[in-house]
């Protein structure tokens, strides 16, 4: 039974074959308890863990998918193999996924909406052989580089770079427990902002879809917990708005602004920060939108009790009476199931405009860049 608000497609299918190698790294940090944990491999797991964490966090986000702030060339190669280390695909796989999850977000067309499942959001949609090609006319800004281009196409040359550094210098603890094990870590703490940022969680800001914000999540990936903030205003580089929203990426990269190896960091404006919230009686398109795709999913749900001809026939023969009641019994569940889709169809129709019509009022009275 799909008590999901969207269905998934015929092909959004894990492929369990192609899928073991990730699997299995999962287990061989088990071999931990083998190798042993040495103070060297504790500072490996520590350094790959944070080190890759902010290459994912400023590099492959902020800097690729949303172009918050400006990289020299050199620099951003920096940022393209430091990304690659944390075994996540190439920059440009990653950034073209992820402007698709922004530009179709909570619907049909979203990579890994939690409305089509908790674990598809988190992990299925990465296992899925649709989604291993990544879309160049989604990103022509980065994909004109030769070196992005290369290094998304032999997206193992970082890992594996980081793998061998890890062996060689913790050995085989440094390599298990290390590298395999932080990057385990790594890979569901940033898998955590595609699900666990869509359920759990705070809202800020009315948005078009199920985003929240979540301290917790924000220690844990270097700022990318604040994901309402994050999706209400996307051009800003800095997505803990507010001084006591922990965002460390945040700070890294103005630190490299000081130095002068980035520059043009945005941030967002004082008036699309105080513009759209909640709790102001702003309309919350997204959560109205969650919740009825997720009545009419219950609705579709509803299944009546078809019998066959047979059982029917020897029904009306034992009881012709009950056989009549049952009869209108399903009858009027029909008619009354498909109103109540008909209604549904119609609240988010009416929902969707309303969104709109919002959003023109706030571009016209200047209040979201």
């Amino acid at each position: 039974m799909n008590l999901h608000g969207i269905e998934r497609a015929p092909e959004e299918r894990v492929n369990w074959k192609t899928s073991f190698p990730f699997l299995l790294l999962h287990a061989l940090v088990l071999l931990s308890f083998v190798t042993g944990v040495t103070p060297t491999a504790i500072a490996i797991f520590l350094v790959l863990f944070w080190g890759r964490m902010f290459f994912i966090t400023a590099g492959y986000h902020r800097y690729f998918s949303h172009r918050s702030y400006k990289l020299g060339r050199g620099m951003q190669f920096v940022m393209a193999f430091g990304g690659g280390m944390a075994a996540q695909k190439g920059a440009l796989w990653w950034a073209s996924h992820h402007r698709n999850h922004h530009r179709y977000s909570d619907t049909e067309l979203d990579l890994h909406s939690p409305q089509k499942g908790f674990w598809w959001s988190h992990v299925g949609w990465i296992l899925c052989d649709k989604n291993n090609a990544w879309d160049e006319d989604g990103i022509r800004d980065f994909a004109k580089f030769p070196e992005l281009r290369f290094l998304t196409k032999h997206d193992w040359i970082p890992p594996w770079t980081a793998g061998v550094a890890a062996y060689l210098i913790g050995g085989w603890s440094g390599l298990v427990f290390g590298f395999l094990g932080s990057t385990v870590l790594l890979w569901h703490s940033t898998f955590f902002i595609n699900s666990l940022a869509h359920v759990m969680g705070r809202r800020r800001y009315a948005t078009t879809d199920t985003s929240r914000n979540s301290a917790l999540l924000a220690v844990l990936t270097m700022g990318e917990g604040w994901h309402n903030n994050h999706h209400y205003y996307q051009a800003s580089c800095r997505q803990g708005f507010y001084w006591w929203e922990w965002d460390p990426s945040y700070y890294v990269i103005r630190v490299l602004g000081f130095v002068g190896l980035a520059k043009d960091i945005k941030e967002p404006p004082l008036r699309v920060k105080t513009a759209a919230r909640v709790r102001d009686g702003q309309f919350d398109m997204g959560m109205f939108k969650n919740y009825w795709a997720k009545a009419g999913a219950a609705l579709h749900n509803v299944r009546l009790h078809h019998r066959s001809d047979d059982e029917t026939a020897a029904l009306a023969d034992a009881d012709p009476e009950l056989a009549t009641r049952r009869e209108e019994l399903e009858e009027l569940i029909a008619r009354n199931r498909a109103a109540l889709a008909e209604h549904v169809a119609h609240a988010m129709a009416a929902a969707e405009e309303l969104g709109r019509l919002t959003r023109r009022q706030e571009r016209q009275a200047g209040v979201v860049d």
